[in-house]
């Protein structure tokens, strides 16, 4: 299975994750906040992914990483 790993201290809730996922897995975490105030984004359906990485492309903060199954 592919693997999305959001590093939620870096994430500053922008969204851009959520508009690039194909899978539309991505979405901002309401109940939480981070160190910085911020909702950060969590995935929804880990099983779902593709492991396209177009969410790691479109952070700004370079705060997500995924890992692709071999």
């Amino acid at each position: 299975m592919n693997r999305v790993t959001i590093s939620t201290d870096t994430c500053k809730g922008c969204g851009l994750c959520m508009t690039a996922c194909p899978q539309k897995i991505l979405v901002l975490a309401t109940d939480k906040l981070n160190a910085k105030g911020y909702h950060p984004a969590v995935v929804t359906d880990m099983e779902k992914c593709k492991g396209c990485a177009l969410c790691a492309y479109m952070c700004p903060d370079v705060a997500i990483k995924v890992e692709k199954e071999v």
